[in-house]
């Protein structure tokens, strides 16, 4: 007979019912193991909102059905939000921030059943919200580390985490990642600069949105614009401007994936909306002097007009379609309209930086956010790293791709998510050393996590698995961070977004890292480096 806690559990689901559908058995299937492995500790479980036999799942899907459920439970009762799946954050998170009994998010670990991307916006959006909670992860509800750190918070309410790879920023001895940071923060600061945002709160994703007074001392000021004059932007491209764009990216030998039925395949006349929108996303930045801009997306233009991942993908290449102005002149040949996906503009932020030291370094501009979306050891034994499977859920610059354009295709978004189609910008990032950081905010303060990892190739073989297992339509980085674990990782990291650059080589890597942990600290943030250098060895801001 049980004697520990009764525990009240949740589950956060999508705002797309088709989704919450096709996603509940797996859901089930984790609150059944979650609920059995609190028994056999001396617990029991009670769901805190009814299956909805009606409509085939047992997700909250709404803010208001969160609302209504977190109204009538035990406001001091120990409680478990259980996702196995991508969830909006903004439909419990009302109601978790109300909540005085211990919290404790918890997790799959599964290629294909994203909770653990789904757990960790939560993580950063409570995280941001002030919340107090602890989290957990497991591939099959049955390891020590999962169970014992479960039976801890069972009897206390807290877990206990290995943050020993995070270490607080200082100030860097290193003259030329000073000096540059110095440079740049005094440009801003005196210059000013714009983030252009076409609606903020993508998938509610509260973690995400910035607010304005954090960004007005650096310097940066929000142009909000509608998605709604970007949808009208689109409509007013001309045909034969948006056919030239297409030329250019089959003559660049980028592959798209064609069929016949607009419904289900890429057609080439979705393709070719795509290329309206990505021009008229080049001119509305250019007229309104953004230096970055961001595009929702979901929910706001999914019925109005096919993906615009390929769009963000263009926009964050140096070499991309070239785009005239209203002036006749191609509107900033040769460089990134730089674009953060989702319009994370933590995201957006520091793609900015990113952008700025890149430059002046010398080194590889393009850069782009992906989902933190699983991870596991190689089967093949071609490594014995730690390798993540990094998948944005759409498109990358091509510049990240093994070939470039030539390597990489596109494939039509899924049907369920993306009714007017659209194609993606896929690709196998190529090997390469790699800087990856996340900007997110914490007590009122914006903070930045930086470190050190490598871009790696593994077999075709395990590639394709690992494709199959998630999304074959997305782009997909197998990802190698120094220093840090698994569970350091998801113990730590504030977003499910991790963001991702290239540099040359280990050293210029090296530097572009000090570079920007010192640039974040001169603009006020609180930096801390995250993990080792690629030898083991201590990093230095």
């Amino acid at each position: 007979m049980a004697n520990g806690p009764h525990i009240l559990m949740v589950a956060s689901g999508d705002l797309r019912e088709s989704a919450n559908v096709k996603c509940w058995p797996a859901q089930k299937d984790l609150e059944d193991k979650l609920t059995a492995a609190v028994v056999a500790l001396g617990g029991s479980v009670e769901r805190a909102h009814a299956v909805k036999a009606d409509l085939g799942h047992g997700f909250i899907a709404t803010q208001k059905e969160g609302l209504e459920v977190f109204a009538n439970i035990d406001k001091k009762a120990p409680l478990i939000v259980a996702e196995a799946v991508w969830q909006y954050s903004l439909h419990v998170l009302p109601g978790l921030m109300s909540h005085e009994g211990p919290i404790l998010t918890v997790g799959n670990w599964s290629p294909t059943w994203p909770g653990l991307v789904g757990l960790l916006n939560l993580n950063a959006s409570l995280t941001k919200a002030g919340v107090d909670f602890s989290s957990l992860w497991t591939i099959d509800f049955k390891d020590e580390w999962f169970l014992s750190r479960l039976e801890q918070w069972m009897k206390t309410g807290k877990v206990d985490q290995d943050y020993s790879h995070v270490h607080a920023y200082t100030p860097s001895k290193n003259e030329k990642a000073v000096s540059l940071a110095k440079d740049i923060a005094a440009d801003l600061k005196s210059r000013r600069t714009i983030m252009g945002v076409f609606d903020e709160g993508c998938m509610g994703m509260y973690n995400a949105i910035i607010p304005d007074e954090l960004l007005f001392p650096l310097g940066i000021f929000k142009e909000r614009m509608s998605q709604s004059a970007l949808y009208y932007a689109t409509t007013q491209v001309p045909d034969a401007e948006a056919q030239e764009a297409f030329d250019w990216l089959v003559a660049k030998g980028l592959k798209f994936h064609f069929g016949t039925d607009g419904k289900q395949d890429l057609t080439p006349e979705q393709v070719l909306i795509q290329c309206k929108m990505y021009i008229a996303a080049v001119r509305l930045a250019e007229q309104f002097g953004c230096e970055v801009i961001g595009i929702q997306y979901q929910q706001g233009l999914k019925d109005l007009l096919p993906a615009s991942d390929l769009v963000e993908g263009l926009l964050n290449n140096a070499d991309r379609p070239p785009v005239k102005g209203i002036d006749g002149k191609i509107i900033r040949e040769g460089k990134p309209v730089v674009h953060f996906n989702e319009v994370d503009e933590c995201a957006g932020l520091d793609a900015l930086m990113t952008n700025r030291i890149h430059t002046a370094l010398g080194q590889p501009v393009e850069t782009t956010l992906h989902d933190i979306r699983w991870g596991g050891e190689d089967p093949t034994g071609t490594t014995n790293e730690y390798v993540w499977t990094f998948e944005i859920s759409g498109a990358v610059p091509a510049a990240h791709n093994e070939g470039g354009y030539a390597g990489s295709s596109s494939m039509r978004q899924p049907p369920m998510f993306f009714p007017a189609g659209g194609g993606t910008l896929r690709g196998i990032a190529k090997p390469g050393e790699i800087v990856w950081s996340r900007i997110f905010v914490k007590d009122g303060k914006l903070n930045m996590d930086i470190g050190r990892g490598k871009a790696i190739s593994l077999p075709e073989d395990e590639t394709e698995r690992r494709w199959k297992l998630t999304d074959y339509a997305w782009p997909m980085m197998h990802g190698v961070i120094y220093g840090v674990s698994r569970d350091q990782l998801m113990a730590r990291h504030k977003s499910n977004h991790i963001q991702v650059v290239y540099a040359n080589d280990a050293e210029s890597a090296d530097l572009a890292m000090a570079a920007k942990a010192a640039l974040a600290a001169e603009l006020g943030m609180t930096v801390s480096l995250c993990g080792t250098a690629k030898d083991g060895s201590p990093l230095k801001g």
